[in-house]
C-alpha cells in the first residue's frame, strides 16, 4: 500500500530555510539561487528528522495549466538539487501552485520576480 501524501497544512515555515527565485519561463537554478540551496541543504543534512514540502510559485502571467507546470518544474529542481547536495529524496514532497499564491499582487517586474519562487517548508517526520 502505498503512503498517503503529506498535506500542505501540516507543514510549517522554518526561518533557516530561503525561498530561491527564478528567471521569467524559467526553471533552471540560477547562481544566487544555488548559493541559497547551499545553506538550505546544510541546514537540512543537520536536521534530518524532518519531512521537506516544496512549493513551485508563479507569477501571474501566463495560462493556469502552464504555471501549475512550470511550478511543478521549479519545485522539482529545486529537490533535484537538494538531493544532489546530499539530501535524502525521500524526504521530499513536490506541489505546484502556479501563480494561486502570490507573495506579492503588483502588475509590476519587480513583484512579477518575487512570485517566481520555490518556497520551503518542513514537519517533523
Amino acid at each position: 500500500m502505498t503512503p498517503s501524501r503529506p498535506k500542505p497544512e501540516e507543514f510549517v515555515v522554518r526561518p533557516e530555510l530561503k525561498d530561491v527565485h527564478f528567471d521569467f519561463d524559467k526553471s533552471e537554478i540560477r547562481h544566487d539561487a544555488a548559493r541559497i540551496l547551499d545553506g538550505n541543504a546544510g541546514w537540512l543534512i543537520e536536521h534530518p528528522g524532518y519531512a521537506v514540502l516544496i512549493e513551485g510559485h508563479c507569477d501571474e502571467r501566463g495560462t493556469n495549466a502552464y504555471n501549475l507546470a512550470l511550478g511543478d518544474r521549479r519545485a522539482q529542481a529545486t529537490r533535484d538539487y537538494l538531493v544532489a547536495r546530499g539530501v535524502a529524496r525521500a524526504r521530499f514532497v513536490t506541489i505546484s501552485y502556479g501563480e494561486e499564491r502570490p507573495e506579492c499582487t503588483e502588475r509590476a517586474e519587480a513583484c512579477w520576480s518575487r512570485n517566481r519562487r520555490a518556497h520551503l517548508l518542513v514537519k517533523p517526520r
